[in-house]
């Protein structure tokens, strides 16, 4: 039976148990998406800790984590089900010559052993406890399928034509993340409560790092996450999130390392810039990060 959760407080700890570093709101949000049985839409930068919120509360849960990825093109099939073709093709032709009528023959491969459930129909058929399904990036599926997913959020039931309808005994706790690649739909944003997640404070970056890594150098840690703070004023393609920070201090950590250097910093870029213009500009700017880090 899946854990109750009884007060923020709680969340609170169960997220600090798993690793993950969160202020309040981001527990209140969590604890009333748990309460009330809706969706959570969580948007925020990339590498902010989004997925992690779900990986967390399935750990406290002590419940199973379905991850649907989204990406342009993905359709209900995918999401759903499919049916396994070459499992069927070599029954049919293992029934060549067989006495079975051709309505026999279509109710067997049609049946519960040639079904691929994706991860929507996983989380609906749970038999014992409610899953955590997170629907990540859903900003990168297409309004089609962002309609499609309101549906079966709505019902928490989906209809297989050749086998019936299935309903949910223990309906998910959801979790849906969004980069705002493109404007969610006003229907799906109704539907879920919703959570942003912006650029960690220097303290509480600071305690991701030294929570993830626990041997890391105090002044280290604190000159990687200002230092980080800094990028994240300057006009990048890409700013650095709490995910690279991490990166860069397992990176540093690894090179035994206890503070920053110019020529450090620039061997290790790649944790921080994705890009060949951001290499070159953070190269430029780096005496001057690092004295900022050091201050």
């Amino acid at each position: 039976m899946t854990h109750v959760i009884r007060d923020i407080d709680e969340v609170e700890g169960f997220l600090a148990k798993s690793g993950y570093v969160a202020d309040r709101e981001i527990a209140t949000a969590l604890f009333l998406a748990m309460r009330l049985r809706r969706p959570l839409l969580v948007e925020g930068y990339a590498g902010v800790g989004k997925t992690e919120i779900a990986k967390a509360l399935a750990e406290a849960l002590e419940t199973d984590l379905l991850r649907l990825q989204c990406y342009e093109g993905l359709d209900a099939a995918a999401a759903l089900y499919e049916w396994n073709y070459a499992k069927q093709i070599l029954r049919i032709r293992m029934e060549e010559g067989s006495t079975l009528s051709a309505t026999e023959k279509e109710s067997t491969i049609f049946s519960e052993p040639y079904l691929l459930a994706r991860p929507l129909l996983e989380a609906l058929r749970s038999p014992l406890r409610s899953p955590v399904l997170l629907i990540d990036e859903v900003d990168r599926a297409d309004e089609e399928f962002e309609a499609f997913l309101l549906e079966v959020l709505a019902d928490w039931q989906i209809t297989i034509p050749e086998l019936g309808t299935v309903r949910a005994e223990h309906p998910p706790y959801v979790v849906l993340t969004s980069n705002r690649v493109r404007e969610l739909g006003d229907a799906l944003k109704r539907r879920c409560l919703y959570l942003w997640i912006g650029y960690p404070t220097l303290a509480k970056e600071m305690a991701i790092v030294k929570s993830r890594l626990p041997g890391v150098h105090e002044d280290l840690a604190r000159q990687i996450c200002r230092f980080v703070e800094s990028l994240r004023e300057i006009d990048l393609d890409k700013r650095p999130g709490v995910a690279e920070t991490l990166d860069w201090a397992s990176a540093l950590v690894e090179l035994h390392q206890d503070h920053l250097t110019p020529e450090i910093v620039q061997a290790t870029l790649g944790c921080v810039a994705k890009s060949k213009r951001d290499v070159e500009r953070i190269g430029e700017l780096t005496p001057e990060l690092i004295r900022r880090a050091a201050g």
